[in-house]
């Protein structure tokens, strides 16, 4: 190891050197999506499955996110529909977050992308709190489970407005932070410094469009915060603005993935 970085005393860069002489640089993020070291001109090929897997998951529930906060939708149908709509898109949120805590755990063990990697358990189920991007998806996926919540409270037609409150608005604040700091720590891994600075990969531009996402959702869940005189909604436009931009955004990020697999492998 000639230098190493990170923030937060986490390490998600790091230089080695070759015997040969010649330098190549780990990062934490190529390192759990099993992209090799950066310094060989990458050999492209098919995407993994679990980048697809995970795309597609993601994509689903941001498209019905989308979906459920177009006016062209949610005037036209029942607004059960509607609830029912952003529940599903939240189960599929989770699907995805948690096949991204798995795809964090079961990273190789050594510097190599094809290294040994963890048995079946320790991938399903592991703690690995020195990494910053095990706690990026651990705090997403609880995020994730904010807004099942959430989204499911919301189907219900009989809630009173203090069950509104603590059902439906208390838990999408808490999914929101949790999304918040969790891009903020994805984003973080792949930055260099505090400023926005691109390292002109396909990952940095997933991170910075899951960033910009959370922001948008935490701007609808500010938005949605209830009148304590007649209950109503704050500002339901900005609510649904801010939730359909966050979900292009993350549709796009999503989107990314595989493309993120299939272009930037490096040989071993």
């Amino acid at each position: 190891m000639v230098r190493r970085r990170g923030p937060l005393g986490f390490v998600t860069h790091a230089v080695l050197a070759r015997p040969d002489g010649s330098e190549v640089e780990w990062s934490s993020r190529r390192h759990r999506k099993g992209l090799g070291l950066r310094g060989d001109a990458p050999h492209g090929g098919a995407a993994s499955a679990l980048s697809w897997w995970i795309g597609g998951l993601f994509a689903i529930g941001s498209l019905c996110f989308a979906l459920g906060s177009l006016p062209l939708f949610f005037d036209q149908v029942d607004p059960a529909v509607v609830g029912w709509t952003f529940f599903v898109g939240s189960i599929f949120f989770t699907s995805a977050a948690y096949l991204q805590l798995h795809e964090t755990l079961r990273a190789p063990a050594g510097v190599l992308a094809d290294s040994p990697r963890p048995g079946r358990l320790a991938s399903l189920v592991g703690w690995q709190p020195r990494r910053i991007d095990f706690w990026a998806v651990l705090v997403q996926l609880v995020g994730t489970v904010f807004f099942n919540l959430s989204t499911f409270a919301a189907t219900r037609s009989d809630l009173t407005l203090a069950q509104e409150r603590h059902l439906v608005w208390a838990p999408d604040v808490g999914g929101s932070i949790c999304f918040l700091v969790a891009s903020w720590l994805a984003y973080a891994e792949v930055n260099r410094g505090i400023l926005p600075r691109s390292d002109r990969s396909v990952g940095w531009s997933i991170a910075a469009l899951n960033l910009a996402g959370s922001v948008a959702f935490g701007v609808a869940a500010v938005a949605a915060r209830y009148l304590r005189s007649t209950g109503e909604l704050a500002n339901l436009p900005l609510v649904n603005l801010g939730t359909l931009l966050g979900a292009v955004c993350f549709l796009i990020g999503a989107v990314l993935l595989p493309v993120e697999s299939a272009r930037e492998r490096s040989p071993s």
